[in-house]
Order: C-alpha cells, then structure tokens, then sequence
C-alpha cells in the first residue's frame, strides 16, 4: 500500500519536538503518575513503525454515514440532555438547556497547515449557520486536533466562554478571542456558568505545537455537570489511577465521552487501547460511554474501524453499555437508544459477507 509520507513527515516532526523540548527545557506541567519522554531510541522506533507497517483499511473506502443536524433537529430534541458527535472529539452538548462544545474541529485537515497532514474522512453534519449559541466551549489541550485556530475564530461569535487548561488561552487571545470570555482552570479547579459546572480533571498526556513548546501548555480532561445529567469528557489520555480518582470525587456519570483510537503499543502511556477506554468508563462509574477519537482522522497505525470493534467487544466481556452513533445522530444522554454497527455494512463484499478485514 502506498505510503503517506506527510503522515510520516509529521511523525518525525513530532518526535524530534518531543527529543528536543525535553532536552533543553525543563517541563512546566508534568503529569501525576509517568514522566511521558520521546528519545532518539523511541523516535527510531516509531519511525520505524510507520515505515513499515501495512495496513488494509488505513481510511474508509465509502463515505461514512452522516445525520443531518438542521435548527429542526436540535428544536425536536431541546427538552432532553442531549449529545451529537461531530467528528473526532467534537461534541456538541445539550445540558440543562444550554448548548456546550467539545474540541471543536472543523478544518479539512489537523494539521499547522492545510495542504498537508491528516485529511478529514467526513464533512461536518451540520451547518455552521445552523449552530446555536454555545454557553461553552471546552478545550482538552493544544494539540491540532483538538485546538483548531479557524475553528475558533468562526465560533468566537458564538460563544460565551471558553473553558481551557492553564496556558492554552494565550493562543486565543492571539486569535482575537477577548480575555473576559477565557477561562484557564488548573486540575480540580472549577467554574460554574449558571446551573452547570464545569471542572478540570487530570489527563495523562502531553502538550505542544511546535518544536520547543512541549508541556509548556496544560492538558485535562473535563467534568460536566448539570441539574439533568452529569457528563465526563476525557480529551486525550493514556491509560492511569487518575480515572478512579475522578469517579470516586465527582462521579458518577450518566455519560462517557472516552478517547478510543490513535493508540499504539510505542505510546501507550498517552493513548489508551480500545479495553483500557472502557475500563477507564468503568473506573469513572459511568453508565453509557460513547467512544470518541475515532472515525475522522488517521492518527495511528491501525485500521480506521478497529477502535470500534474493540470497545464493542470489551464492553460485552464486561456487561457494559457502549454506543456507537451515526456521526450526528442525536443521543439522549438518560434514555440512549441502540445504536447501529455502522461501519459494518461500510465493510461489505458484493456478496453481503463483511470483508476478510475485520
């Protein structure tokens, strides 16, 4: 299979940065449990990785399914909490009747520039004319996709606060977006907006978007709670004890939104495998997890489909309720519905027998 060598232009990129920052700098933010480090050593490796491995179904091969999400819609489904998935971690949030937004991205690629690097596998399902006010916008961390400079110019007008871990305000204030509608939380510090809170829970990651910038951002996971629900959105993280923490202090949650794609056993530490996602929805006491991180981007090594196969089959080894919803199709966080295995009937021979892929 041909290569994509802008995926691996940006691997080396990432990984000199890693080395680099490291090695000249010491880290401003650290996490609580691993000291995340990239050597010439890992580097080597994953290079290596890229370099070699083939797969079968790095992107899709038919256009993913997608649910409209129009004003009517969104009037049709405003008295419930409610959740759509945009698109990698982009969710937008229907809690105690207002409207909060997670990572939004919505560039064609995730990447500095917009002729190279991870090319969206999807369009948006809605309109950006068609978004309502948000109360919030809830960034993770400054990584390209999951902070996206277009993104929030277009929604500045939108918004009335965004919510971002200590540092990654100073980017916005460079974009145009007015200090008084920035709030930096540190881990475990909170604000309330009307009747949701919102707090700053730790993550296992790294931060950085350029060569000499690594940590110098803080990166978190994020606690919404309203009068009708209570919602943990993870951003990005490896697997750690930060989980239980998290469920026994402010859990539990009647929704999950769980990073479950983009890992790889060279950085584990800092993206989870499909099985460690649902046990870390399991640490935290939810009750339905939606696997997030997926389905939009090629990040990784593995195929397209596979975070959502695997979380499908831990969660049936350990009882647990995950859904896997048509990318804008409206979940209702306390009375979800079935969801489709979607990405199966993408998979199909002519013959109606799934493909020898999966």
């Amino acid at each position: 299979m041909k290569k994509r060598w802008w995926l691996l232009v940006g691997v080396i990129a990432m990984s000199v940065g890693l080395f680099t920052s490291c090695a000249t700098q010491p880290k401003k933010f650290q996490n609580t449990e691993i000291d995340y480090k990239a050597g010439l050593g890992k580097m080597a490796e994953i290079i290596g990785a890229y370099v070699r491995t083939e797969r079968v179904a790095p992107v899709p091969k038919a256009p993913i399914p997608l649910q409209s999400i129009t004003k009517e819609v969104l009037t049709k489904n405003e008295n419930q909490p409610t959740i759509y998935r945009l698109g990698h971690s982009s969710v937008l949030i229907r809690l105690d009747g207002e409207y909060v937004l997670t990572d939004p991205v919505f560039s064609e690629r995730a990447s500095p520039v917009q002729w190279m690097g991870p090319k969206r596998f999807h369009p948006l399902p809605l309109s950006l004319q068609d978004l309502p006010a948000l109360k919030a916008v809830l960034i993770s961390h400054d990584h390209y996709d999951h902070l996206d400079k277009t993104s929030v110019r277009i929604l500045d007008k939108k918004v009335e606060r965004f919510i971002v871990p200590t540092g990654v305000g100073a980017y916005l204030r460079e974009w145009g977006v007015a200090s008084n509608k920035i709030t930096e939380l540190a881990w475990w510090q909170s604000l309330s907006l009307g009747s949701l809170q919102f707090t700053a829970t730790p993550a296992q990651h790294f931060s950085g978007r350029g060569l000499t910038d690594r940590d110098t951002t803080l990166w978190a996971s994020w606690v919404i709670a309203g009068r009708e629900a209570r919602i943990f959105f993870s951003g990005d993280s490896g697997y750690f004890g930060g989980f239980q923490e998290i469920g026994e202090r402010l859990g539990p949650f009647d929704l999950t939104l769980i990073e479950t794609g983009a890992y790889n056993d060279l950085w584990s530490e800092i993206h989870m495998k499909p099985e460690e996602s649902v046990q870390a929805h399991l640490d935290l006491r939810g009750r339905v997890m939606v696997p997030i991180h997926n389905s939009t981007f090629d990040l990784a090594l593995h195929d397209w489909f596979e975070p959502l196969e695997r979380a499908l089959a831990a969660a049936e080894v350990h009882g647990s309720t995950v859904l896997t919803p048509i990318i804008g199709a409206p979940v209702n966080v306390l009375a979800p519905q079935i969801t489709q295995t979607w990405w199966r009937e993408m998979l199909m021979d002519k013959s109606g027998e799934l493909a020898a892929e999966l």
